[in-house]
């Protein structure tokens, strides 16, 4: 049976077992409002018993309406996803875990709770110590409907044949099921390796490198799941922030994160770890790399302490008869000497009012010296700053400013050449100024960090002003603590243990934002050199120091072998990377299926076509995903070429936003394409050739991309 119609078929199996939980469910609930309700009247009757019966009837109502109020609050609290895994035993055991321990009328086990002893296999067994686990499943659920499960296969050799196991599992289980000692080995070593990263420390930075289909994610995602298990009074009360570096990706994992019922596991996307912005918008190569360095730093800070546009450029106040003038070049005097103190801005309006009042009486004084006449300095700031008109311009021209704002403000290109003066070429600056110049424009990906950066230097509105999350103008505040999460205020930073997947392609920027939110934190980092999209990682690998810290303790592990492309595939991978790879960095591919890569050179004009008929032919010959994969810039094309297909699983995707995921077949256009656009070039390419697991197709114009064969 093909594996779509397999998932469905288990899918199936689980709904019902599903039903039978929440029909159970039902039935407990309706017994503890019968008993409440039967407490009420126990209560009602004891008004009509004797005195000395009447403490203890009370007291039986009491009981009876507690315990029955705490079993329907129970019971309410925890009906969504009250089921999300099994765990199948060796001596054919079937155990369903879940938020809540069930048993049905004859107290046979339905669900049991996964604070318990017999579910404790469900997040500590691993292929090294199994644990008697044959199969562990992930079941997720929304609402009473089963959308997905998926599988670790933790005893390949046990999988009997009237097991059916989906997902990543099954490969497993299939290697494991191999004929030779051979293969049985390999699966052994990819256990042994994987399992030692899940159970590593909990303490510190566990960086785990390895190539495409090394499963660098799913063992950090099961590493999250056993330390929040094993660990829960260090790391349960803050939670788990995973970074991914998309909202496809981010989208993709949680199909098969293995939270297993945790709460405190918050999956977010790069464009999202911002409170109020999610975008998957992405700059050109040159202008992310701009935005990314920590040069950037530099620029935002001179462009905050900036003049603010629009504010007066000269002050004008009567006191006494005596009328006193800053003009614009004493007021920016001013505002240097305010910022020099190194405040942010948005607290230190004080200040602000404390160095006006300041040079309106040095002005007074000097009025003062002409006329022979004398002041009262102490007196005159202190009316001053009495005085309504004095406040009133002290708003408008010490304003409070917003990250969104200055960001704006940058595409005027004096503003930025002001800013960017000795820290960017002139080239640099037309680029930045044309991102920032177009009001109506989404922010991007790479903005992101850096409106968390202005976040930080100009500090939090006042209170009674903020509104919303104040980087868009007109954005509505996120809303957290859905979906059974806890409720945490706006930027939270406390989060007990972070994993950063494909953090290769962290920016400096990124990763002083995505260090914000974990002062107190480990870390797992997750990535490849080799599929690196960042230009210089000397200076992410600097950012990156500062964010652990240059003491902190840092186990390395490297996944060497991947089991998910065919070795078919992903020896034309490898010959495109070649020269970009270090000895030893990219893995060792195990599988064979006999099909080699169909590379397609065609004219210009006929691309479009042959795309249409490779995604087609890819449709018919696999059951499962299909994913075209070109540029960034021609997504929006290409999808309009195979709409006509109109097949759920066909997906059109960019080269960047491909970056972890997997297909049963890939159709990849213009490869040439994919290398011009990046930074990094042939790695790029490398990441898109390694996401097809059964077959592969290129269309492309030119074989520029085709290194010569050996």
């Amino acid at each position: 049976m093909s594996e779509p119609r397999v998932r469905r078929a288990e899918i199936a199996i689980e709904q019902h077992h599903v039903d039978r939980v929440y029909t159970r469910l039902a039935e407990l609930r309706a017994q503890a409002e019968a008993m409440r309700a039967k407490g009420y009247e126990i209560g009602h009757g004891a008004q009509r018993e004797a005195v000395f019966e009447q403490a203890s009837m009370l007291f039986e109502r009491d009981m009876m309406v507690h315990h029955a109020t705490q079993t329907l609050q129970t019971l309410d609290a925890e009906y969504e996803g009250l089921v999300f895994g099994r765990l199948d035993h060796t001596s054919g055991e079937k155990i369903y875990v879940g938020r809540l321990g069930i048993r049905d009328a004859e107290f046979d086990n339905l669900v049991t709770d996964w604070r318990a002893p017999a579910a404790a296999a469900f997040y500590q067994a691993t292929a090294e110590e199994p644990m008697d686990v044959v199969r562990r499943r992930v079941i997720r659920c929304s609402g009473q409907t089963v959308l997905d499960v998926d599988d670790d296969v933790l005893i390949p050799e046990a999988v009997g044949d009237d097991m059916r196991v989906v997902g990543e599992g099954a490969l497993m289980a299939a290697l494991g099921r191999s004929r030779g000692d051979k293969m049985r080995d390999i699966v052994a070593t990819i256990q042994k390796e994987q399992d030692e990263v899940i159970r590593a420390p909990w303490r510190g930075v566990t960086e785990i490198t390895g190539g495409p289909g090394t499963g660098k994610t799913a063992v950090a995602l099961h590493r999250a799941a056993y330390l929040l298990y094993r660990h829960r009074r260090q790391l349960g009360g803050a939670g788990v922030l995973v970074v991914g570096p998309s909202g496809v990706f981010t989208n993709y994992i949680s199909r098969v994160l293995p939270s297993m019922g945790e709460t405190n596991v918050e999956l977010r996307a790069l464009g999202a770890v911002l409170d109020g912005i999610d975008t998957d918008r992405q700059d050109p190569a040159p202008l992310a790399a701009i935005k990314g360095s920590l040069r950037m730093r530099k620029v935002l800070l001179k462009a905050m302490r900036d003049t603010p546009p629009d504010v007066p450029d000269e002050m004008r106040i009567l006191y006494k008869g005596d009328l006193l003038k800053l003009t614009r070049k004493e007021l920016e005097k001013v505002r240097r000497r305010v910022h020099g103190h190194g405040g942010p801005p948005n607290r230190s309006r004080v200040r602000a009012a404390e160095a006006l009042l300041e040079a309106l009486a040095d002005r007074a004084e000097e009025n003062a010296r002409t006329d022979g006449r004398t002041i009262d300095r102490a007196e005159l700031i202190h009316d001053l700053g009495e005085r309504i008109d004095f406040h009133r311009f002290l708003v408008v021209w010490w304003p409070v400013l917003y990250p969104g704002e200055i960001l704006r403000w940058l595409g005027d290109p004096k503003r930025l050449t002001k800013a960017a003066r000795g820290v960017l070429t002139p080239g640099e600056v037309d680029l930045l100024a044309a991102s920032f110049a177009d009001r109506e424009r989404e922010w991007t990906v790479a903005d992101v960090a850096l409106l968390d950066e202005l976040r930080v230097l100009v500090g939090p509105p006042p209170k009674r002003r903020r509104r919303a999350q104040q980087i868009e103008l007109d954005a509505a505040p996120p809303e957290r603590g859905s979906q059974g999460k806890p409720h945490r205020p706006e930027h939270y930073d406390e989060y007990s243990h972070i994993v950063v997947d494909e953090s290769q392609d962290l920016s400096p920027m990124q990763w002083r934002m995505v260090g914000r939110r974990g002062r107190y934190a480990s870390w797992t980092v997750v990535g490849d050199p080799v599929q690196s999209s960042w230009p210089d990682p000397e200076e992410a690998a600097q950012a990156r120091t500062q964010v652990f810290g240059p003491r902190t303790p840092i186990r390395r592990y490297t996944l060497r072998t991947n089991y998910r492309n065919s070795a078919e595939i992903f020896e034309l991978a490898a010959r495109v990377v070649a020269g970009h790879a270090a000895e030893g960095e990219l893995p060792r591919a195990v599988r064979t299926t006999g099909l080699e890569p169909d590379v397609r050179t065609v004219e210009p004009a006929g691309v479009e076509s042959a795309v249409q008929a490779a995604a087609k032919e890819l449709l018919d010959s696999v059951e499962g995903t299909v994913g075209v994969i070109c540029a960034m810039d021609r997504v929006a094309e290409v999808g309009t070429w195979v709409r006509g297909h109109a097949d759920e699983r066909l997906k059109v995707v960019g080269s960047l936003d491909a970056k972890g995921l997997e297909y049963d077949a890939v159709v990849l256009v213009e490869p040439t394409e994919l290398i011009t656009e990046s930074m990094t070039g042939r790695r790029v390419l490398y990441v898109a050739l390694t996401r097809a697991t059964q077959q592969l197709t290129v269309v492309a114009s030119d074989d520029e991309w085709l290194p010569a064969a050996k």
